[in-house]
Formats: C-alpha cells, structure tokens, sequence
C-alpha cells in the first residue's frame, strides 16, 4: 500500500436488492462462519479443529424512508412463505485501486422490523438476512 489514500471507505458503498438499487442503504456486512469440531489427535497437545459446515449471515442498516421490506416480504413471512433474494453489494471508493462487488445467493431475511421510532431520531432499520452461495464479482487489485 503506498498511501492511506489507497483504504476504501464506506462511504462508496452501494447495494441492489434483486435488481433494485436500494439508496437508503447506510452498511451493509456479510460473512461466512466456519463451523468446526474439536480434534484431539495421540502425541500432541494442542486441539485442532475440523470444518465442517459453513453458514453465510449478513444485515443490512437502512435509513427509514420507505415501506420497502415490508412490501417485500410482509405478506409472505405471515403465510409461511421464505421468500429467497439475490443481495450485491459494491465498494467503489475513487481512490482505491478498484472496485469490490460482491453477490450474495438465496438471501433470507431473518425478520421484519414494523414499526421503530422515537422523537428527534433519525429513522434506521436493521435487516439481518442468511445466504448459502457467494460470489466475487468484481475484486479490488492489491497495486
């Protein structure tokens, strides 16, 4: 790295919902868990793990503007339905040294936030969501 210039920050940072660009996004976080088990092997003291599974979780902050996600998966959460989406995400700081765009497959949200206010606060909403499929789309170069 030649220069602080080089950290993408947040501020770049955009996400689509499905093919829908979704403005009011603030953060957007997702990762994959690697589920281990413990493995105590003859003649060695330290315990080593094998992974076994993975499981991708993510959230996404937005700021209340709309009914988007009630709209979206309302309806269907309240009679049963598990709705799946396809979640990009995309960091394209002008200084780094490119852009990162990351989709994210058969995302499910967890919940549905109806209603969370207060006076003099600026409305935000948290979306937390699964997925069991990514992709690097686009990877910022290490120059």
């Amino acid at each position: 790295m030649d220069s602080a210039k080089r950290i993408m920050s947040g501020t770049w940072g955009e996400v689509w919902l499905d093919g829908d660009y979704v403005g009011e996004c603030y953060k957007c976080q997702a990762k994959w868990s690697v589920n281990k088990d413990e493995v105590s092997l003859a003649g060695q003291m330290a315990v080593d793990t094998k992974a076994k599974s993975i499981k991708g979780t993510g959230s996404i902050g937005l700021h209340k503007v709309s009914s988007r996600m009630a709209t979206k998966i309302g309806e269907a959460i309240q009679s049963g339905k598990d709705l799946r989406f396809t979640l990009i995400s995309k960091l394209d700081d002008p200084d780094a040294n490119g852009a990162e765009r990351v989709a994210y497959y058969n995302v499910s949200f967890d919940d549905l936030t109806l209603a969370d206010w207060e006076v003099a606060v600026i409305g935000k909403v948290e979306c937390p969501f699964t997925f069991t499929k990514s992709k690097l789309l686009d990877a910022a170069e290490d120059r």
